[in-house]
């Protein structure tokens, strides 16, 4: 059974929200368009509390774009973001969710950040979408949302690894790019781990 994964599709990420993906408005239509072509959908939720460590607020010396170490794991700084029970953590109001069977926040322990839709960034703790799409009998998955260069890209290589055939849905996304190329690095990093690449208009063909 195929799944549709819609990776952090929420107001901060948006045009005008704390960490806006450039463009990232342009995916809702897509997701919204491709929801019912798919037996099974589901969304990841960026739930952070708001001591979360990936905050730049939240170190001293260190500004939004740094790189620092936290227990073992490299994290990138952020401006605060998607805070449990704010508006900027909501769902966008033009994504449709009558379709969504479940929602997987992530992200949630304040010493890990989680950009996998499956598991934190330390690889340790589960989010339960894994467990979740085989018990539901889902053999691949297609995978869409903000941004590419994070959320996306360890999402679908996570996909891989538990061994789904993974698509990425590449029209459907929409990436931060910190620095110039990062996108084009990450979707080759995917297409090495095996992902392979679709458009929304040959996925409805």
């Amino acid at each position: 059974m195929n799944a549709l994964i819609l990776i952090d599709l929420q107001n901060d990420f948006l045009p005008g929200g704390a960490l806006a993906v450039p463009r990232g408005d342009e995916v809702l239509p897509l997701a919204n368009r491709l929801q019912p072509f798919f037996p099974l959908v589901v969304a990841t939720q960026d739930w952070h509390p708001p001591d979360h460590s990936s905050f730049a607020s939240q170190h001293a010396n260190h500004r939004v774009g740094d790189t620092i170490d936290i227990d073992g794991v490299a994290q990138v700084m952020w401006p605060d973001h998607c805070v449990q029970n704010s508006k900027g953590a909501e769902l966008a109001a033009s994504l449709q969710t009558h379709s969504l069977t479940k929602v997987f926040p992530k992200g949630t322990d304040r010493r890990l950040d989680s950009y996998s839709g499956f598991f934190d960034n330390g690889g340790v703790h589960t989010t339960g979408l894994g467990d979740y799409l085989k018990q539901n009998n889902v053999t691949e998955t297609y995978i869409l949302g903000l941004a590419t260069d994070y959320c996306v890209r360890a999402t679908a290589l996570d996909s891989c690894r538990l061994g789904f055939r993974t698509w990425l849905i590449q029209d459907a996304c929409r990436g931060v790019e910190l620095q110039p190329g990062d996108c084009a690095a990450a979707i080759a990093e995917m297409e090495r781990a095996g992902v392979q690449r679709v458009t929304s208009d040959q996925w409805l063909a």
